[in-house]
C-alpha cells in the first residue's frame, strides 16, 4: 500500500521560501505583522521624551510619573513568558488579535487618564499587549518562514523594521506631538494604525486553529519566572532613575528576582517540556549562542541610546526635539543595512555577519568618546549612520540564529527566550552606563564631557565583547533544519525499502 506523504504547515512554508526566495504569502503575513507591531514598538520609546510634560500636567514629581515607563516595562515582562502557552493554547492569529486589541483599549484609557494613577495603571494593560505581540511577532514570521535558514534572513530583515525604527522615530515623534499637540495624542496616535493592524490580521494571517491544543499553564512556573523578571528589571530602572547600586531600592529586588528566577530554571530543567519556558533549549548551539549575544546586544543599544540623547541635551544645548531628530541618521543606517544583511546572511554566514556588525557598530560609538564642544553635527550624524548600519546588520543573523532549525512548536519557546535576553541585557547596559554618568556628574559637575567620554568607552567595549561573543555563532554551513512531515515519511519508506 502507498501512502501519500503528508503536508505540514511548516512544510509548505517552507517550498514557499526555498532558495531564498519568499512567496507573496509569506510576504503578507510580514507586512500585516510589521503593520499591527509598529504601534506597541514605537510606544515603549515614544513616552520616554515626554516624561517632564505629564508630570507637569498631573502635578507629580517626575519620580512618580516615571512609572509610566516602569510600569509598562514590568508589564512587558510579565506578559513574554506567557506567549508560548497562550498561542499554543488559542492559536497564533487569535492570539495576535486579542494582543492588538488589549493594547488598544490601553491606549485609549491612557488618553483619558484622569490622574497620575490611573495613567500608569492603564500603562501596564498596554504593555501586557505590548508584550504578547513582540515575540508573538517573531514566531508567527519564522513559523512562516519554516525554520530554514534560507529566505528567513530576508523575512527577519522585513519583520524586525519596527524594532529597528521604534529607538529612533519614537522620540522624534514624541517631540513633534508635544510641539503641537496636547498629550493625549501622545497614546491616540496608536489607534488608527492598530485598527488598521486588526483588519489585516484578520483579513490576511493564515488561520492556524487546527493546531492549537489544550495545553496546561504552567502555574507554578508563571508564578516565579514573571514576577522574577519584574523585580530585576524594577531595581536595574531604579539604577537609571538615581538610586545607588549599593541601594536597597536596587539590591532588594534584583537579588529577590534573581533567585526566583533561578528557581524558576531548576524548576524547568525538571520539568523539562511541561516548562512554561524551556530553559533546555538553550544547550542548542543555535539558541544558546543567540541568547547570549543577543544579551550583549540589547546592553550595546539600549545602553547607547540612553546616552546619546543626553549627550546633546546637556553636552550642546540642543533642545529635547533637536536631540531626537539629530538621532535621525541612525535610524537612516539601520534601514539601509537590513536588505543587505539579509542577503549576505546566505552568503558569508551569522557568525561573519554578526562580527561585522558589531565592528560597524563598534565604529560608530567610538568617536562619541573623543567629541567636545566643537565637535562638527555633520561628522556627529555621519557617525551616527555607520552606527546604524552596524545596528541593522546584527540583529538579523542572530535573530535568524536562534530559529534556524527549530520545529513549528519550538519556535515560540526560542522566540521568548531571545526576547527575555534582549529586554534584560538592555536593562542591565543602561543601568551600567546610568551609574557611570551619575557617579562621576555627581564627584564633579564640571567635568561633564569626561563623564560622557567614559561613558560611550564603556559602550564601545560592549560593542567589542559582543563582536568576540559572536565566535560561538554557528558559520556558513550550518543549516540544521528539522525534517517535515513529508521529508521524514520518505526517509521512513526508503528505510523501509
Amino acid at each position: 500500500m502507498t501512502r501519500t506523504p503528508a503536508t505540514s504547515p511548516a512544510s509548505a512554508s517552507t517550498k514557499e521560501v526555498e532558495d531564498g526566495r519568499i512567496s507573496r504569502g509569506v510576504m503578507s503575513t510580514a507586512w500585516v505583522l510589521i503593520i499591527g507591531g509598529f504601534a506597541g514598538i514605537l510606544d515603549t520609546t515614544i513616552v520616554a521624551i515626554a516624561i517632564d510634560t505629564l508630570a507637569r500636567e498631573f502635578a507629580v514629581p517626575v519620580a512618580t510619573i516615571q512609572w509610566v515607563s516602569t510600569g509598562y516595562l514590568l508589564a512587558l515582562a510579565v506578559a513574554i513568558p506567557l506567549t508560548g502557552w497562550a498561542q499554543t493554547r488559542f492559536g497564533g492569529k487569535r492570539l495576535w488579535i486579542a494582543a492588538l486589541a488589549l493594547f488598544l483599549l490601553g491606549s485609549v484609557l491612557c488618553a483619558v487618564a484622569w490622574d497620575a494613577t490611573s495613567l500608569i495603571a492603564f500603562r501596564v494593560i498596554q504593555g501586557l499587549g505590548g508584550g504578547v505581540m513582540f515575540p508573538l511577532m517573531q514566531s508567527l514570521a519564522v513559523q512562516a518562514a519554516g525554520g530554514r535558514m534560507k529566505g528567513m534572513g530576508r523575512m527577519m530583515a522585513i519583520v524586525t523594521v519596527p524594532v529597528a525604527l521604534g529607538p529612533i522615530l519614537g522620540p522624534v515623534i514624541g517631540g513633534l506631538i508635544l510641539s503641537d499637540l496636547t498629550w493625549q495624542w501622545l497614546f491616540l496616535v496608536n489607534v488608527p494604525v492598530v485598527l488598521v493592524g486588526i483588519a489585516l490580521a484578520a483579513w490576511k494571517l493564515p488561520d492556524d486553529s487546527a493546531r492549537r491544543t489544550r495545553a496546561r499553564l504552567d502555574i507554578l512556573g508563571l508564578l516565579l519566572l514573571a514576577p522574577g523578571l519584574a523585580l530585576v528589571l524594577l531595581g536595574l530602572s531604579n539604577v537609571e532613575s538615581g538610586d545607588g547600586v549599593g541601594s536597597l531600592a536596587v539590591l532588594l529586588p534584583v537579588v529577590t528576582g534573581a533567585v526566583l528566577v533561578a528557581a524558576f530554571v531548576w524548576w524547568s530543567i525538571a520539568h523539562r517540556e511541561r516548562s512554561l519556558v524551556q530553559v533546555r533549549m538553550l544547550a542548542r548551539r543555535t539558541v544558546g549562542s543567540a541568547a547570549a549575544v543577543l544579551w550583549l546586544s540589547g546592553a550595546a543599544l539600549y545602553g547607547a541610546m540612553l546616552l546619546l540623547p543626553l549627550y546633546w541635551q546637556m553636552l550642546r544645548g540642543e533642545t529635547v526635539l533637536t536631540a531626537a531628530l539629530l538621532l535621525i541618521p541612525q535610524g537612516i543606517g539601520s534601514l539601509a543595512a537590513r536588505p543587505v544583511a539579509g542577503l549576505l546572511i546566505e552568503r558569508v554566514g551569522p557568525r561573519v555577519l554578526s562580527m561585522i556588525g558589531f565592528g560597524v557598530m563598534a565604529a560608530g560609538t567610538l568617536p562619541f568618546a573623543f567629541a567636545d564642544a566643537g565637535t562638527s553635527n555633520v561628522w556627529l550624524s555621519a557617525v551616527l549612520v555607520l552606527r546604524g548600519l552596524g545596528l541593522g546588520t546584527v540583529l538579523i543573523p542572530l535573530m535568524t540564529v536562534s530559529m534556524t532549525g527549530l520545529t513549528h512548536d519550538e519556535i515560540p519557546q526560542a522566540t521568548m527566550i531571545t526576547r527575555i535576553a534582549q529586554q534584560v541585557g538592555g536593562a542591565f547596559g543602561t543601568a551600567i552606563l546610568a551609574v557611570v554618568l551619575t557617579s562621576m556628574l555627581t564627584a564633579d559637575p564640571a567635568a561633564a564631557f569626561d563623564a560622557f567620554h567614559v561613558a560611550f568607552w564603556i559602550a564601545t567595549g560592549v560593542a567589542v565583547l559582543a563582536l568576540l561573543a559572536c565566535l560561538v555563532l554557528p558559520g556558513r554551513e550550518h543549516d540544521a533544519t528539522p525534517p517535515t512531515v513529508a521529508e521524514a515519511e520518505v526517509a521512513e519508506g526508503e528505510l523501509a525499502g
